[in-house]
């Protein structure tokens, strides 16, 4: 984090989160995480962040984006912190969420077939019944 003396401004928790496109509360909700530093504060207490932290949002926005989670997240910043480039490091967390999302499309792709069966098989009389008991095939009594 940006150091700043005591006659520096800085941005308030409100502004970081306008220009991260994001609420106060997310801001807060970081830092407590340890996502973002603590910051320093003004005489009277508010958060002053520097203008480190709206690149460090945006990187842990982006991250999101990729949908890592929130401690995979904190492990690259840790990494990054240090100087040392988390390349290396966000491969093997990025082909880690790859499998992971893979599995997803493919357990998807199965839904989109049973879905797709069930949708040529309407209407019909013989409907097919995904939960016994929850949709019953329409007759002359029910319409």
């Amino acid at each position: 984090m940006e150091s700043m003396t005591p006659g520096q401004q800085g941005m308030s928790v409100a502004v970081l989160a306008r220009l991260a496109d994001t609420t106060p509360d997310t801001i807060r909700y970081y830092e407590r995480l340890g996502l973002l530093p603590e910051p320093p504060r003004n005489r009277a207490g508010y958060r002053r962040y520097g203008s480190d932290a709206v690149d460090r949002m945006r990187f842990i926005q982006g991250t999101q984006r990729l949908g890592l989670r929130l401690s995979d997240i904190a492990d690259l910043l840790s990494i990054r912190d240090t100087g040392t480039c988390p390349c290396g490091d966000a491969a093997v967390v990025l082909r880690k969420r790859m499998d992971e999302v893979r599995t997803e499309i493919e357990r998807l792709s199965a839904l989109f077939g049973e879905l797709e069966t069930m949708v040529e098989h309407l209407p019909s009389q013989d409907c097919p019944d995904p939960a016994p008991g929850v949709w019953k095939p329409l007759t002359a009594e029910s319409a």
